[in-house]
């Protein structure tokens, strides 16, 4: 029997598939948008006349990585502005603000973000170190995680808050010792400000969304899940952008969109998500996911902890951080949305926070019984060991941000002291999930780090940054090398149900990377120099190193 030739090949170079078997190959044929052989030398009887055929010389093919977590839109705008990450001293900081101000006179407000809390003393800037800088025009800058904004006296004047301003029920003005705003917004405070900002045009999200498909496809990734599809703070809804890029086929990346839950309201918003659900999906976006932020970040004591934060000294102080839904509602929320059969995404950084989105999956369990309907926990920083084993028993996935687990200052200097040693060693218990059998996914949070998923795996193995030589951060908790490109790859396609892609296998889509050298070859130290040379989706390569 003839067998149609294949549109294209790959061959000459180790694939790993990543099937259950996590077996090897050597060809990949793919037709249409599908892989239709993998396999040896025999994949190559399907070459024809017409057949493209890459050559991988050596090279390593695997499955398009996805990132579970990501703020691709927002990521693209702040490229676009005021882009402080990647500064590490409080002098590149402000001379980046003061070049920006400069090159941009014309600009009402000066905003961007991603500043590092590190470069500041006690990870906290304030106005006076702005209104030199810029004395006449609002500054709005949220630091590196978006859950503080960095503002300068005008933005404070035009918000109108003073000392007499308070806090926000999900918020903190940090303020001096006489009381006096000091300029740093904390999680719901910065929304007195960032309601001011100017906001983005439809035509500025659909540039920052492709400028940011753009930068994910180089580093490989070809699906996503939007974490935050709804506004929130600074960050404008990226909706329509994906619409856009869905229904003129600028969207080559298949993406997850997480529907953000208004956590000032209640169940009165369910029936807009239902309609935003049928209205947002189209083509390669879908959005049939809300996400529900529980908690704050460890550095600026607002996520949600079982006991308090300790204080310089060490001792307990009256603080066990914020959770922004009352607990017994979360779970009938949460349970509703489940028989509704939406995904719930969970922020949920502190042990407390932890438990109450494991009580609410349970809830929803409880009065549903199981349903298809992924929910998955992200950040998992502090992880209380008697909440381990929940997420196997419920079938709540673990959504890792593998690069937040290594040394570095903001864990150093303004975590590690605040929650004392032995909630440090419950920190990003990555080998702990596995060995009580949960599902791993993974994602970046980009623009909060770095979307390179190769760095992502490179600290899940070594617990170590890239490039970094510092000592290991909870070495009992590195994993596998293999374990981290599946989170990478088939964790991340299982909670975007993308069930057809995550691995190399025939009928599924041809969502495809090439890797310029195989990192089982070298030693674990070297995987982050790893580089992605070609990137495919659905079979068309939408990213060639050599381009």
């Amino acid at each position: 029997m003839t067998r149609t030739p294949a549109d294209l090949v790959l061959t000459g170079g180790p694939v790993l598939t990543l099937d259950a078997a996590r077996s090897r190959a050597t060809t990949v044929a793919v037709t249409g948008d599908r892989v239709t052989a993998v396999g040896h030398d025999e994949v190559r009887e399907l070459i024809g006349p017409r057949t493209e055929v890459v050559d991988l010389a050596g090279r390593l093919l695997m499955p398009g990585f996805q990132d579970a977590h990501v703020h691709p839109v927002s990521a693209g705008i702040e490229l676009a502005r005021c882009h402080l990450l990647g500064l590490r001293t409080r002098a590149e900081t402000l001379a980046a603000v003061d070049a920006y101000a400069r090159a941009h006179p014309d600009q009402a407000w000066i905003t961007g973000g991603g500043w590092a809390m590190e470069a500041f003393d006690g990870g906290a800037p304030t106005k006076e170190l702005l209104d030199p800088i810029v004395p006449d025009r609002p500054v709005y800058l949220p630091n590196r995680d978006h859950h503080g904004a960095w503002v300068n006296s005008r933005a404070l004047e035009l918000a109108g808050i003073t000392r007499d301003t308070p806090d926000p029920a999900d918020g903190r003005i940090e303020r001096d010792e006489h009381g006096e705003p000091t300029g740093l917004l904390q999680e719901g405070a910065m929304e007195l400000v960032a309601r001011h900002t100017p906001s983005s045009t439809p035509a500025d999200r659909l540039d920052a969304l492709l400028r940011a498909q753009a930068q994910l496809h180089a580093y490989g990734i070809t699906a996503w899940q939007d974490a935050i599809v709804g506004s929130f703070g600074s960050m404008d809804d990226p909706a329509d952008a994906y619409l856009t890029a869905a229904r003129d086929g600028s969207l080559t990346a298949r993406v997850a969109g997480a529907l953000w839950w208004d956590r000032e309201r209640g169940a009165e918003q369910i029936p807009e998500l239902l309609a935003k659900r049928k209205e947002f999906t189209h083509g390669r976006f879908r959005a049939s996911t809300v996400k529900v932020m529980q908690d704050g970040v460890a550095e600026n004591g607002t996520a949600a902890l079982l006991a308090p934060y300790l204080d310089a000294c060490g001792c307990a102080t009256a603080n066990t951080g914020k959770s922004f839904v009352d607990p017994e509602r979360l779970r009938g929320y949460v349970t509703e949305l489940d028989a509704l059969g939406f995904q719930v995404h969970f922020h949920a950084l502190g042990d407390r926070a932890v438990r109450e989105a494991l009580d609410a999956v349970a809830a929803a369990r409880a009065a549903n019984g199981f349903r298809d309907t992924r929910h998955h926990l992200a950040h998992l920083q502090i992880v209380h060991p008697d909440d381990l084993p929940r997420f196997r028993a419920l079938g709540a996935s673990a959504n890792i941000q593998p690069l937040w687990a290594a040394h570095e200052p903001q864990m150093d200097e303004l975590t590690i002291p605040f929650i004392g040693p032995e909630r440090t060693a419950w920190q990003y218990p990555f080998a702990a999930l596995l060995a009580a059998g949960a599902t791993v996914a993974a994602g970046s949070d980009w623009p909060v780090s770095s979307a390179d998923p190769i760095q992502g795996v490179h600290t899940a193995v070594n617990r170590v940054a890239p490039d970094e030589d510092g000592p290991v951060f909870l070495p009992e908790q590195r994993i596998g090398l293999t374990a981290a490109l599946a989170a990478y790859t088939a964790g991340s396609a299982y909670v975007n149900h993308l069930d057809d892609t995550g691995s190399v296998r025939a009928g599924n889509l041809a969502d495809l990377v090439v890797l310029d050298r195989d990192p089982y070859a070298g030693p674990p130290e070297e995987i982050g120099s790893a580089r992605v040379l070609q990137t495919y989706v659905g079979g068309r390569r939408v990213y060639d190193a050599q381009a």
